[in-house]
């Protein structure tokens, strides 16, 4: 019977694949909607720099698209000796310290008291201590650009990683405008638009390993992230800043279960979502949750360039703006999307006025014109 199961499981995915097409509507659920807005905590306690954390509040996704931030909390971090470090807010529901060195004898833990004075608490942690990267690779793979990194502990207190990554990218517009369109009349353009800027993002994707299972405390090669060989990203110069966060047990499994139910939903045979709420507590009432898991150690962090020229010959050039070449022409007069801003003028030719959209002329609509300070 357990020798027939995987057989079975694939007969059942096949009939799924041939019925569900058949039978597929839209279907758009009643979700009441949520009464109770409950505090959400992210960030850790930094053991050697400075502690960034964020508070914001539950929301029903159906009623507003902007997270609600927590405001006007005060909020700090204490050992079990009683010592309290203050978190000041700036930006708005983002918490800081001053730049720490936390006593790895000692446990810590953070306490908020919101404006609505509700008190909440953290429970005590200890203190680990990150291991630097030893390397963060990429090499060309067939379908495009992987990025590997590995990193040890000699003394074996690490054995559970988290990594987190921002990728930053240079984006050059097609266009570079001569003319523009003022006062109902096209004039030599008098502020000209950035040639350069840089998109960033950060990763949303919940990266772990642990080493618990291996005779040394070792992760060698671990696959953090492809780019495909046409990606925009590579057009010109690339860079991805790592960084690595040494959990305990518990925090691993906290960023374990949040993964699972993030990822690793969708098919009949993934995991059900679990209820996950953290190592945060309301001290004035235990039936309001918190979510969040607030640990405390220091951060290993380690960045790379990669610049087209290093890419294998052959790669392409893609700059994301395809669909911007060629330009259009308006031949007939200063055409009406011109006057609504729909298009921009760029230059003056025999056949009338060269157009493109702002997306394609105008590169802070995909990033900042701003050079970081790292470029």
């Amino acid at each position: 019977m357990r020798s027939d199961f995987p057989l079975v499981r694939r007969l059942l995915l096949w009939l799924l694949a041939l019925l569900l097409p058949a039978c597929v509507d839209p279907y758009s659920p009643d979700i009441p909607a949520a009464k109770r807005s409950f505090l959400v905590v992210d960030g850790f306690l930094n053991a050697q720099g400075v502690t960034t954390i964020r508070l914001s509040r539950t929301f029903a996704v159906a009623t507003q698209l902007k997270v609600p931030t927590e405001t006007r909390a005060k909020v700090y971090m204490e050992d079990a000796s009683g010592t309290r470090f203050p978190l000041t807010e700036s930006p708005t529901g983002t918490y800081t310290s001053a730049y720490l060195t936390l006593n790895p004898a000692r446990t810590y833990r953070l306490h908020i008291a919101t404006d609505n004075g509700l008190l909440y608490a953290s429970d005590f942690v200890p203190v680990k201590t990150t291991q630097p990267l030893d390397a963060l690779d990429w090499r060309p793979e067939n379908n495009g650009l992987a990025i590997y990194l590995s990193t040890h502990d000699d003394t074996k207190a690490t054995q559970y990683y988290r990594w987190e990554y921002e990728e930053t990218w240079e984006i050059t517009p097609p266009f570079n405008p001569s003319v523009e369109y003022f006062n109902n009349a096209i004039r030599p353009i008098r502020v000209p638009y950035p040639t350069r800027c840089w998109g960033n993002e950060r990763a949303p994707a919940i990266q772990l390993a642990k080493t618990t299972m291996l005779s040394q405390d070792v992760v060698t090669d671990f696959p953090l992230r492809r780019l495909d060989r046409t990606s925009d990203r590579l057009f010109t110069r690339y860079s991805i800043l790592v960084q690595q966060h040494a959990l305990t047990k518990d925090e691993y499994s906290y960023w374990e279960q949040l993964r699972k139910n993030t990822e690793s939903l969708g098919t009949l045979f993934d995991p059900q979502p679990s209820q996950l709420t953290g190592n945060v507590h309301c001290l004035s009432n235990e039936a309001e949750l918190a979510f969040g898991f607030v640990g405390a150690h220091s951060l290993a962090e380690r960045r790379i360039f990669i610049t087209h020229s290093q890419l294998p010959a052959g790669w392409p050039y893609v700059d994301g703006y395809k669909s911007c070449v060629p330009p259009d022409t308006a031949k007939d007069g200063i055409s009406p999307l011109i006057r609504q801003g729909f298009l921009l003028p760029i230059n003056i030719v025999l056949a009338g006025i060269t157009v493109a959209t702002p997306d394609c002329v105008d590169c802070r609509r995909r990033g900042s014109a701003t050079r970081p300070a790292f470029w």
